[in-house]
């Protein structure tokens, strides 16, 4: 993913959730998306009260609408648009492209429920197809040269693919004894980070509840033993103890993302519009498309 892309999808996130708020009302129930959840509130019901004194969910709406209106509205227009054009345009984004950048978005989290992954993910596809759909559509009559993607793909082709990597977590202890008595406690229910800050002898994680991050499995920071071990549990769930390289471990593996790899084939249109975004300086923005479509809107024509 390029960095250009990526920063796109982080801000549509941004504007989408901010569209969430002014636009999702249902009579007087009001559904605030906020980090992923639901809320329900009523419209005749104070949003916030500051020494008894009400603000109202009125006076909320108008400052939102002030500040954010043009370019929540603005947002949801280029949207339908896109939509609109790549359907009747039959532009299809790769599954397997729609899968490395989930990794890529998924590699630059904490550690995450697997609801909230769900729902994370559910966001993330939508915006990463409305960006490369924008791709096609804003770049469609420019032609690169065949040995020029060519030329381009062989210098950078390891940027398109995805290396295998794992999120993990681990409490790392001096003795078994030690390592027993806390998978005990973990299979009556207690919780992994807890545990990791109360007895984990690894100075650099333990107040981060163990949490080692996301680690490619090639990596020569990859602790040994630690792979074959995660191999063999699931997602969200810890191992057994085992004798690591300075200590007995349990390991936590939050998540384990796979290898994508991509042949020349496979990728070439997504380096064409790469490539011609960057020499005719298109800028990701579904604005040009307007001056195509009749489009009516509050804020002018």
């Amino acid at each position: 993913m390029s960095r250009k892309l990526l920063w796109g999808i982080i801000t549509v996130l941004l504007i989408t959730n901010i569209a969430t708020l002014l636009f999702m009302s249902q009579n007087d129930d009001v559904i605030v998306s906020e980090d992923g959840e639901e809320k329900a509130i009523r419209s005749n019901e104070p949003v916030a009260t500051i020494d008894g004194e009400d603000v109202t969910y009125a006076d909320w709406m108008t400052v939102l609408r002030e500040n954010h209106g043009e370019k929540a509205l603005q947002s949801l227009i280029d949207r339908h648009l896109v939509s609109k054009l790549a359907e009747e345009k039959n532009i299809e984004i790769s599954e397997k492209v729609i899968e490395r950048e989930l990794a890529y978005l998924t590699s630059m989290q904490g550690p995450l429920e697997e609801e909230e992954l769900a729902r994370a993910e559910e966001k993330w596809r939508e915006e990463v197809i409305y960006r490369y759909q924008l791709e096609f559509l804003l770049t469609e009559d420019v032609p690169i040269p065949e040995a020029e993607v060519e030329e381009y793909y062989n210098v950078y082709k390891n940027q398109y693919d995805f290396s295998p990597a794992m999120q993990l977590s681990h409490i790392l202890v001096s003795d078994m004894e030690t390592a027993e008595r806390i998978y005990g406690e973990l299979e009556q229910g207690a919780n992994f980070e807890q545990l990791a800050r109360e007895n984990s002898i690894d100075d650099e994680t333990k107040n981060s509840g163990g949490y080692l991050g996301f680690i490619n499995t090639s990596s020569q920071f990859f602790p040994d033993g630690y792979e074959e071990i995660a191999n063999e549990i699931g997602e969200h769930s810890y191992s057994t103890p085992f004798a690591a390289g300075n200590g007995v471990a349990i390991i936590y593996l939050h998540q384990a993302l796979p290898e994508i790899e991509f042949s020349y084939e496979e990728i070439k249109p997504y380096v064409e519009n790469e490539l011609a975004l960057h020499e005719k300086n298109i800028s990701l923005q579904a604005t040009p498309l307007w001056e195509e479509h009749e489009i009516d809107w509050l804020y002018g024509n």
